[in-house]
């Protein structure tokens, strides 16, 4: 594998109590948060940064992440709690042991809150009981969040699976960033010293939003940005062809580094700026790439008249695998 750096040309709540149990009327999918704001935009610094909780170490994990992500940006923090059990179980039986359900979603939600507060006492801190599927409501969530957090996994049994279906779900359909806790990291935002983020630009140019969101969170954080873009010489390609002279790795460098300045062209200058074009397919070169992170940021096309989970192979394989926690944030097609 063959990697080029490049140096940077210069460029409180006080806690209030949750709002009861909120019913949904949504059945249209996670698929309608697409109908929100344009991907093309990133959402509103100043909205509120939102972290899904289940009761659940990795969701606990998450709501430590997001109050100092939360602190960090000076934003207010909503702790979300779903879950579609009244659905599930009828209304008769919803009906009759409704206290003891409200009893367990308060001391999840509960749980959360006194973990965010003993970390940022000051913090503006809502919450927020809703009884629909988890990925329906955090998708919707999204649409006025500057963010969503969530933990790898919930109470799932299934062990096994290396990322939980709502986090996947959420990641595909959310109209904002969706911040996904991977990794053996500390829970720390602002971890002295600040770890770099690592941010994956491919074919969408500087007018990029995954690229926009990795700049403000390095500036956050004052933490180095590492801006790498993946390239490979396509094994069809001899040493025969006309055009490439007997050096077609080169010339595919050559045009990754060329896309990459291009790309970068307007990073701030008091960024940390990293630039590095390695050799590989992208998901490995990202993977590697996330061993030492703090934070690796991908992009996620968005198809408006396409179905299914829009994240694309590699956004797919980092939420899997990845070695911190993964940031995707939504592109226009």
């Amino acid at each position: 594998m063959a990697v080029h750096e490049h140096p940077h040309q210069g460029s409180g709540l006080r806690p209030s109590s949750p709002r009861g149990n909120r019913a949904a009327a949504s059945d249209s999918g996670p698929g309608a948060a697409e109908e929100a704001a344009p991907a093309d935009a990133l959402p509103s610094r100043e909205a509120p940064l939102v972290v899904g909780v289940d009761g659940s170490e990795p969701s606990l994990r998450a709501a430590d992440w997001a109050a100092d992500e939360a602190a960090l940006r000076g934003v207010p923090l909503r702790v979300v709690y779903a879950s579609l059990w009244e659905r599930y179980e009828g209304t008769a039986l919803a009906a009759e042991h409704k206290p003891f359900e409200e009893v367990r979603a308060e001391d999840i939600v509960a749980v959360g809150l006194r973990r965010v507060l003993r970390r940022h006492p000051d913090l503006d801190v809502s919450a927020e009981i809703l009884a629909e599927e988890p990925e329906y409501a955090l998708a919707r969530e999204g649409r006025d969040a500057s963010a969503l957090v969530l933990g790898t996994r919930g109470r799932s049994d299934f062990v096994e699976m290396l990322l939980g279906s709502v986090s996947l779900a959420v990641a595909a359909y959310a109209d904002c960033p969706v911040v996904v806790l991977r990794g053996c990291h500390d829970n720390q935002v602002g971890a002295a010293p600040a770890r770099r983020v690592v941010v994956g630009v491919g074919d969408t140019g500087k007018g990029s939003a995954a690229l926009r969101f990795a700049v403000e969170e390095a500036r956050l954080r004052r933490a180095p940005l590492d801006a790498v873009r993946a390239w490979r010489c396509p094994a069809h390609e001899s040493v025969d062809h006309p055009l490439l002279a007997g050096e077609p790795a080169r010339l595919h460098e050559e045009q990754a580094v060329k896309a990459l300045g291009e790309a970068l062209e307007d990073v701030p200058a008091d960024v940390d700026l990293r630039r590095r074009t390695v050799e590989g397919p992208a998901r490995h070169v990202l993977l590697d790439a996330s061993r030492d992170a703090g934070l690796l940021v991908v992009g996620a096309r968005r198809d408006k008249g396409r179905f299914g989970l829009q994240l694309g192979r590699v956004a797919h394989g980092v939420l899997h695998h990845a070695a911190c926690p993964v940031a995707v944030v939504p592109e226009p097609a």
